[in-house]
């Protein structure tokens, strides 16, 4: 009887430790370490050839065709000098997009030279990379909008890039959290800055604490991990204006109890390109308490016009 009562103590304990305690993580040597690799990470995936920080150009495409080239009187006008004048154009006629190049325009996708082809099409699957020079652009699809995304892998500011402006590291904001499912499927109304509303699914609220203060924060599903879209305070002089990002890991199958670094909390692309669709945080996750952990506004030069509200 004895050894039953320790035992059920222990499973006691271990259930009270998964799924009680919302405080801070205990940290290692190694958690400074691991904050700055994740940013080096990420500043190379901004600044890679086809990463947020080369993107160029967004241009939504009407029904017909749409001509484009660097040429003034082109419908889609690309950086003057990185491709001739009259290029051809884009044909959108019921969800389907193709390119025609003008004679001598070299245009590849795969490394295949291409003059006429289909570029998009959402039922087949179809939306390749397409490369001229230094450019690289391809279709994407937003609500009822369809659009071309160029890149342009000639951008010093892209070069230099070393990472944004960060709080330093705060185990503060290391904390345990729980995830809280919902009783029955889910969905969460989100606004991208497009003014576009989207339902997303939700698989719950994960709730955690700060300096002894509960918060919640309401979580995104994700193909691997859950994503969060918050906003705070800081917002309005030190971090990007319309919030910020981070992903968590879903608990382990039979458990509820999760981790949020809010020291790995990101900018939108949106507050460094205009030329991105990103979603704003759901009312539901304006937290009461300064987030200061992760990355601030970006600095003037990096900023996107669209980012000053």
């Amino acid at each position: 009887m004895k050894k039953m009562n320790v035992l059920l103590m222990v499973v006691l304990f271990g259930i009270g430790c998964s799924t009680n305690d919302l405080g801070p993580v205990k940290v290692d040597a190694n958690y400074s370490e691991g904050v700055e690799a994740f940013f080096e990470t990420r500043s190379e995936s901004l600044s890679a050839p086809t990463g947020w920080l080369r993107l160029n150009g967004m241009f939504w495409l009407e029904e017909g065709r749409n001509t484009f080239g660097s040429g003034k009187d082109r419908d889609i006008i690309f950086p003057e000098g990185s491709i001739p004048s009259n290029a051809g154009y884009f044909e959108l006629k019921e969800g389907i997009v193709t390119v025609q190049g003008q004679r001598g325009v070299d245009l590849k996708i795969d490394g295949e030279t291409i003059t006429n082809a289909v570029i998009f099409d959402q039922a087949n699957d179809i939306a390749p990379n397409l490369i001229h020079a230094d450019l690289e652009w391809f279709i994407i699809r937003r609500d009822t909008l369809i659009g071309v995304r160029l890149y342009n892998k000639a951008n010093e500011k892209a070069d230099t890039f070393e990472g944004f402006d960060r709080f330093a590291v705060n185990t503060d904001f290391y904390v345990h959290g729980r995830l809280v499912p919902h009783a029955e499927p889910t969905t969460i109304r989100v606004v991208n800055v497009l003014d576009q509303e989207e339902d997303v699914a939700s698989p719950g609220i994960v709730e955690f604490e700060i300096r002894g203060e509960k918060y919640s924060l309401v979580a995104l599903q994700g193909t691997n991990r859950m994503f969060m879209i918050f906003g705070d305070p800081t917002n309005r002089t030190e971090t990007y204006q319309a919030g910020r990002y981070m992903y968590i890991d879903y608990p382990e199958e039979g458990d509820d109890a999760t981790i949020l670094d809010f020291n790995r909390s990101y900018n939108p692309p949106c507050a460094f390109s205009q030329f991105t669709t990103c979603q704003l945080p759901p009312r539901q996750n304006i937290l009461s308490i300064p987030i200061e952990a992760g990355e601030k506004r970006p600095a003037p030069d990096y900023q996107a016009v669209s980012a000053i509200f």
